[in-house]
């Protein structure tokens, strides 16, 4: 069910869906990079924090997140950075972060 952009699911426990939000933040990203490139990193990163984060974390201080969610947040973030710097490693993500 969907109530004010939040899925919630059918289940024992109130949990919500993260695939929606996750795949909004995927389909701004892309239409970004689509748009713009990988010219400027600062434009692109400003762009991500102002447009696509929201639709990331929207309506999630009325989810009860466990820590497998916060660590499928977290990797639509990764690989934001890995795809923004074209690399794998992490050190490099951490940092960039």
């Amino acid at each position: 069910m969907r109530y004010l952009g939040i899925y919630i699911v059918n289940s024992r426990l109130f949990k919500c869906n993260l695939h929606y939000a996750k795949r909004n933040f995927y389909r701004s990203a892309n239409a970004i990079f689509g748009r713009i490139g990988r010219l400027s990193s600062e434009v692109i990163l400003q762009l991500i924090k102002s447009k696509c984060v929201p639709m990331l974390i929207y309506g999630l201080e009325v989810c009860p997140l466990r820590n497998s969610d916060l660590k499928a947040l977290e990797f639509v973030v990764d690989r934001f950075f890995m795809k923004l710097f074209q690399t794998c490693n992490m050190e490099i993500i951490r940092l960039a972060q």
